[in-house]
């Protein structure tokens, strides 16, 4: 299988950025675990902090991958744009946060991407990627 993970924004600044929160591992060598964890599958890894980029990501992720990993960071939040592309793809959607967000400020309990999402998996640390792969494969 092909699976697509996209991450949004801040999250290229994983192990540097409040570890006490994110954890001390760069996303690039978590990834490279992820790859030899699963090694009869494609996974394919996409970052951004723009939106716009976000959603075409999105869009091409799911014409070539068979389903989608994807941490919208603090899009989570905010982005009716993010939600809509996630809503148009026939692949499914797992989303991922690396922190639990219901421990944290009441705006990040809300999420616009969780109705078009086949689950949600939050506050398991690195550890929700690999989770929702397995999923996936499943």
């Amino acid at each position: 299988m092909k699976i697509g993970i996209l991450n949004g924004p801040n999250l290229n600044l994983l192990g540097q950025r409040e570890p006490e929160i994110y954890g001390k591992d760069g996303f690039e060598t978590y990834l490279e675990r992820l790859m030899e964890q699963f090694p009869d599958h494609h996974l394919s890894y996409y970052q951004s902090n723009e939106e716009g980029d976000l959603v075409n990501a999105l869009h091409e992720m799911g014409e070539s991958c068979d389903g989608i990993v994807f941490n919208p960071a603090a899009f989570t939040h905010t982005s009716l744009a993010l939600g809509d592309a996630a809503k148009a793809l026939e692949v499914p959607v797992v989303e991922v946060h690396i922190s639990n967000v219901y421990q944290r400020e009441g705006f990040r309990h809300k999420s616009y991407i969780s109705p078009a999402a086949k689950g949600v998996i939050t506050g398991l640390g690195l550890r929700g990627y690999e989770l929702a792969i397995r999923y996936l494969l499943d």
